[in-house]
């Protein structure tokens, strides 16, 4: 007799015995054909939300950010990452945010002009950034101007104003 002929024939005596499985001896009683499933075993998910049910990747990270105490952490990260859409992107093409620290948001602008401009709208980007990730994140804003440009020209440089007399 071959595997698939003993196969079928194991299977047949055990639906004439009326088993759906067998058990080893003190385990478990077997299940009889008809019976149905035991009360503890037929648990299913209903039409509505389940703990058992497969979870959003989101509300699982913010669930663990509010366990482990985060959410001031990541709202400033928020600030410095998510800078363009917090602020529209006419600011955020004109500013870059350089550091947040203790509360005080420090921006560089592109020019003095937008410097200019960004101080007088401080209080503007406040409310935006109070409405968007929560109040007291942010709650002063510090605007410095472009860097000046460095006159240091090639490998040597000599400190402070170096030899002035070439015009002479």
């Amino acid at each position: 007799m071959g595997g698939a002929q003993l196969a079928r024939a194991a299977l047949d005596a055990a639906r004439a015995a009326g088993r759906t499985y067998t058990t080893k001896p003190g385990g478990p009683k077997p299940r009889q054909a008809g019976d149905g499933q035991s009360p503890k075993r037929r648990r299913w998910s209903s039409a509505g939300p389940d703990p058992r049910d497969p979870q959003p990747l989101g509300r699982l990270v913010s669930r663990m950010v509010a366990d482990r105490g985060w959410d001031r952490a990541t709202a400033e990260a928020r600030v410095l990452g998510d800078w363009p859409s917090l602020v529209g992107p006419e600011i955020a093409s004109k500013s870059r945010p350089v550091q947040l620290k203790d509360g005080e948001l420090t921006l560089q602008a592109e020019s003095t002009a937008w410097a200019t401009q960004l101080r007088l709208l401080s209080t503007k980007i406040l409310g935006l950034l109070s409405s968007e990730i929560g109040p007291n994140v942010v709650r002063k804003i510090r605007v410095h101007g472009p860097a000046a440009p460095s006159w240091k020209r090639g490998p040597i440089s000599v400190r402070g104003r170096g030899p002035r007399d070439t015009y002479g």
